[in-house]
């Protein structure tokens, strides 16, 4: 039996080699010569790419995208969760299958969506235009397209956990006579702030590096609907390396630091979900 086991346990070391060997190719390093680009001609260097007007525009508006699209998606997502995992109606599936649209389609195909909806020829963008309005090519745009990329996250994280809890908790409060308002505000929500907290971390940081859909509705109007990452390609383009560079390390430090806090979040979700198994 020993003789059995001893080629599983020699290939153990070498499978976990081979693994760390590919995540070092793939994502070390690229991400360090990301910063060893950007800080190629030094501090001063990677610090003058900060005195663009343009990419202190881009960075703002980065940030007014995710501070409007991840509280709106940690609401439907929430909303969705709830109604999926504590009641039962038709159409269930349905909506399940929705919600994970975003995931099967292309981020250019959504962002296209938008434009046949609300562009200068698409079905409603002349009545919105003859009205003032403007969606497309506008911040606004870029907006609606990072919400319908990022839908997913919040409520791809509750619906497991709540299943996982049931609905135990809320008609006990319910029978003791709490509200529908109560029992969600004093039970539920407190049940799975931990999993509402790790997908609002992972919808905030598809948000902010989102290109595909945010590039097709931009329209790229350099300190207007520039987002960091169109503002990265920018730079690029032209031939400007150490300015595309420094500015890609935000991003790839924002990442690092939604890597840290997701792994926090998971150990307190699988603590979570364990308790939930005790009882």
């Amino acid at each position: 039996m020993s003789a059995a086991r001893l080629p599983a346990r020699s290939a153990g070391p070498l499978i976990i080699a081979a693994a760390l060997a590919s995540l070092a190719l793939i994502v070390l390093l690229p991400l360090a010569m990301v910063f060893a680009e950007a800080f190629r001609q030094g501090l001063p260097g990677y610090l003058a790419a900060f005195d663009e007007p343009d990419t202190w525009a881009a960075i703002r508006l980065t940030l007014l995208i995710a501070a409007i699209s991840v509280p709106l998606n940690a609401v439907f997502g929430l909303a969705a969760a709830w109604s999926i995992a504590k009641f039962e109606f038709r159409g269930k599936s349905l909506l399940v299958t929705l919600i994970d649209l975003p995931f099967s389609v292309s981020p250019v195909v959504s962002g296209l969506g938008w434009v046949l909806l609300f562009g200068a020829n698409g079905w409603f963008g002349p009545l919105l235009q003859d009205l003032g309005i403007r969606i497309i090519f506008n911040t606004t745009g870029v907006i609606l397209a990072t919400v319908l990329v990022t839908l997913p996250f919040v409520a791809r994280e509750l619906i497991p956990l709540m299943q996982q809890q049931g609905a135990d908790e809320e008609t006990a409060a319910i029978t003791l006579g709490a509200g529908p308002w109560t029992t969600f505000f004093r039970v539920t929500l407190p049940n799975v702030k931990w999993g509402l907290l790790y997908g609002v971390l992972l919808c905030n940081a598809r948000a902010m590096g989102e290109f595909g859909a945010v590039s097709v509705v931009s329209g790229h109007i350099r300190g207007l609907t520039n987002t960091l990452p169109l503002h990265v390609e920018i730079l690029y383009n032209e031939y400007d390396f150490v300015g595309a560079f420094a500015v890609a390390s935000v991003l790839a430090g924002l990442a690092l630091v939604t890597l840290a806090l997701k792994t926090l979040l998971e150990w307190r979700v699988s603590g979570q979900l364990a308790a939930g198994r005790r009882h």
